[in-house]
This record gives C-alpha cells, sequence and structure tokens, in this order.
C-alpha cells in the first residue's frame, strides 16, 4: 500500500489509518486540505476488495471534497474517511466509539459526517467519543439530520439549471429522467422529479427500491445494464461512480448528465468525450454539494433549515455559470469546474 504512488494522490496532506483489534475496526482517514478550513466529509461503511482500492478511494473522494467544499463556499477543506467490511464484519457500537475517538485525535483537523453505509443513528455512536461530526439528529429547526433529501434538492435544482442552459426548458414538466439508483439520495431526488411533472425510468441493485419508486411515483424500471442506454432527456448517476467511460459514452442517448454520484467520470478524458457527443455534464461535487452544505450549517450552527434550502438553491446558478464558460471557451464543463475549484483553494492557501 503505497500513497505517494497511487494515481489518486494530489498532495494530500495526511492519510491517517486507523486499526484497532478488539473491535475489527479497519478505516483510512485522508485529509486532502485544510486551506479553507478543516478538512470535512462522510464516513463510507464498504467492502472493498483489498486494501489498495480502499486507499484509493479515500485519496480520490478527499480530493472531490476539497472541490465541492470550495465551489458551495464553505470554510470547509477536503477530506474523506472510508471503514472497511472485511468478511464477517459487525458494526458494533464499540467499533463506531472508537472510530469516533480515532477522529478526535486529529483535534478536528477532520470532520465527519454520514456517507454511504452509514446512517444518523451510527453517526450518533460515533459522536460520543468526539465532538468533530455532524449529520446527527435535528434539533428544533436548526440544520442537521438525514442529509440525503437536501443532497436530493440540489440536484433537482442542478438537474432543472441544465435543462433550461441545454434544452431551454423551465422545467422537467413533461421530460425524461433516467435514475441510477434509487436509495437514499435517488429516492428523494425521484419525489423531487415525480412532482415536478418529470416521467421516471429507474434501476438500482436492490428490486425492492425499484419496486418501491414504480409504486410511489409511477417510475419504469429497467435493468442496471439497461439504464445509461435509454433515449431519455436526463440520466442522474446517483449510485457509485466511474460508471461514465470509453465505453459507456457511446451508448448515451441523453442530452444531460446530472446526478448525484460522485466520481462519475472514470478519467478526466472522460469528461472531453462528453464534450464532444455534445452531451452537458453537470460536474458531479457541484451539483451533488446540498448534503455537505447542510453539514457545514449544521456544524457551524450558522443557519436554520429553512436558510439551509436557500443556500443549496445556489448550486443552480452556479451550475450554469459553469456551462456558460464551457460553452465561451470551449472546455469541458469538468475541466472548468476545476480550475475555480483550484483557483478558490489557491487563494485561501
Amino acid at each position: 500500500m503505497a500513497a505517494f504512488d497511487d494515481s489518486a494522490f494530489d498532495n494530500h496532506e495526511r492519510v491517517v489509518f486507523c486499526h484497532d483489534a478488539n473491535t475489527g475496526l479497519k478505516a483510512i482517514i485522508a485529509i486532502h486540505s485544510t486551506a479553507l478550513g478543516p478538512a470535512a466529509g462522510g464516513t463510507r461503511l464498504w467492502s472493498y476488495a483489498n486494501d489498495d482500492e480502499a486507499l484509493h478511494d479515500a485519496l480520490r473522494l478527499s480530493q472531490g471534497m476539497s472541490y465541492k467544499n470550495a465551489m458551495a463556499g464553505l470554510k470547509f477543506g477536503g477530506g474523506k474517511a472510508v471503514i472497511m467490511k472485511s468478511e464477517g464484519f459487525v458494526g458494533t457500537d464499540a467499533l463506531y466509539e472508537r472510530y469516533g475517538e480515532f477522529v478526535g485525535q486529529l483535534n478536528g483537523d477532520y470532520v465527519t459526517a454520514e456517507d454511504v453505509g452509514m446512517s444518523v443513528e451510527i453517526m450518533e455512536k460515533v459522536a460520543k467519543t468526539t465532538k468533530y461530526v455532524a449529520g446527527l439528529a435535528q434539533q428544533g429547526g436548526q440544520a442537521g439530520g438525514d442529509p440525503s433529501p437536501k443532497t436530493s434538492f440540489g440536484i433537482f435544482t442542478g438537474i432543472e439549471a441544465a435543462v433550461r442552459f441545454k434544452l431551454g426548458n423551465e422545467s422537467v414538466n413533461g421530460l425524461t429522467v433516467a435514475v441510477q439508483g434509487v436509495g437514499h439520495v435517488g429516492y428523494f431526488l425521484c419525489q423531487y422529479l415525480h412532482e415536478a411533472g418529470a416521467k421516471l425510468i429507474v434501476a438500482d441493485i436492490d428490486g425492492e427500491r425499484v419496486q418501491r419508486v414504480a409504486d410511489e411515483f409511477g417510475a419504469t424500471g429497467v435493468g442496471l445494464d439497461e439504464l445509461l442506454s435509454q433515449d431519455v432527456d436526463v440520466i442522474a448517476p446517483c449510485a457509485l461512480g466511474a460508471i461514465l467511460n470509453e465505453h459507456s459514452i457511446p451508448r448515451l442517448k441523453s442530452a444531460i448528465i446530472a446526478g448525484g454520484a460522485n466520481n462519475q467520470l472514470e478519467t478526466l478524458e472522460d469528461g472531453q468525450r462528453l464534450h464532444d457527443a455534445g452531451i452537458l455534464y453537470a460536474p458531479d461535487y457541484v451539483i451533488n454539494g446540498g448534503g455537505i452544505i447542510n453539514v457545514a450549517s449544521e456544524y457551524y450552527a450558522d443557519a436554520t433549515d429553512e436558510e439551509v434550502f436557500d443556500r443549496i438553491a445556489a448550486i443552480g446558478p452556479r451550475l450554469t455559470d459553469i456551462f456558460k464558460e464551457s460553452a465561451a471557451t470551449g472546455q469541458p464543463t469538468n475541466v472548468v469546474a476545476d480550475a475555480q475549484a483550484r483557483k478558490i483553494i489557491a487563494s485561501a492557501a
């Protein structure tokens, strides 16, 4: 396991390997940058093929959080953690509390929250042993709780911005949107889209999730391997990343890619491939920033729940600026967004 040689290493400030034999905890915390503030990003609970795969995930996700937090205008740097779900894994209270102790040892340089595989209930356990945690149960009308609905609202706002820019439509009413992954974020996104009059095509590894959105929102379910080739207006990837590549992009029949999954592009060159194909891509770490905006508002206790939604609504205009610069310069949207994020971070540093 060589962090410096990993392709996702990007001058990360710190990588911490956490192990506790008594609880079976194996975790990696990657701090990419603290230029804008404490490194913030969720903890992911996932089954990895090996340690190198877990390290690579933590490195690339933490860099994405630096960019996401910068573009959202937050007083946060970028970090990410992964808890490795090995064979026979048991997520005991003691394991999560021990993980909280490791987070606490960083003395506020890393602030964690909920990510894939975690929940508000688990974060409450982590919070027993560290104060550097958000995504906890809401108190009154303040920010907090499960960030998924906020993430989904930001994605919905971003889809509306993309539809206006690319298709000239003021809303998604009557358009068809394919949503890949209908768990927490994808489910709430389907709800927003349905209420706005969009037709839904969905896919998920869990058939019960597909049936749920079919029953509640009239969605049509398709196989996971079929979703990207659907003839739709928008594809919203809301599962895991690296789905847009040299093999999948030629199969796309949508005008817009705008969804909540992190690291949707397998390589930077895939942004150019989308651009060349005339497909408008909403950079993932910009459009899915609603959750971390909610986390920041909770952590700094500087906004009510209603005010958080107002802050998240700025994602739409932010994306429109990226789309306009891309059109004016001929650069892919992911290149434009990366340059803007790096400029913000460099100015702070």
